[in-house]
């Protein structure tokens, strides 16, 4: 299986991915700080940082689909069946941020408790298991890719074919 969304040949789907879970992070460390007795307003921050992630996540989600549904790749592909776990693991925890952001939404100040901190550090252990599945999707879609070693080969373009270089001669 290969990903037919990339950006410069490097899948986009991973990349996106970064950003729901940053927030989500970020989101879980304001309802800490707003639990353990921090200002008021943290809970507030913390909610309306659930839902960006919750939109971030339903992009990297509608690419991840693309990419199981226009790939390339057998159904017992073991690449595949990967992606279709990564896929199932972040909308696993997605929906734990749903369900938290909906219990939040009918309270004024979105404040969280501590029973949905507990909710969120659980989908947090469930992103972890996806950030790896993450990873080993990376190094299937890169296999064969030469890694860049210098910062001149980061910036180069594509070498020449052999008949352009004698053209220049």
């Amino acid at each position: 299986m290969d990903s037919r969304l990339r950006v410069q040949g490097h899948p986009i789907q991973p990349m996106l991915v970064t950003f729901p879970y940053g927030m989500f992070v970020c989101a879980v460390l304001f309802d800490l700080a707003d639990v353990a007795g921090g200002p008021a307003f943290l809970g507030a921050v913390g909610y309306w940082t659930v839902v960006a992630a919750l939109v971030a996540a339903a992009l990297a989600g509608v690419a991840g689909m693309v990419d199981l549904w226009d790939g390339p790749g057998t159904p017992g592909d073991r690449t595949r069946r990967t992606a279709v776990t990564f896929n199932l693991v972040n909308a696993a925890m997605a929906l734990l941020f749903v369900f938290v952001c909906l219990v939040r939404a009918g309270s004024p100040e979105r404040a969280a408790t501590g029973g949905l901190v507990l909710v969120e550090l659980l989908a947090l252990v469930i992103g972890a298991v996806g950030v790896r599945l993450g990873a080993t999707l990376i190094r299937t879609f890169d296999d064969g890719r030469g890694e860049a070693t210098t910062f001149e080969a980061l910036t180069a373009g594509p070498e020449p074919a052999f008949g352009d270089a004698v053209r220049s001669r």
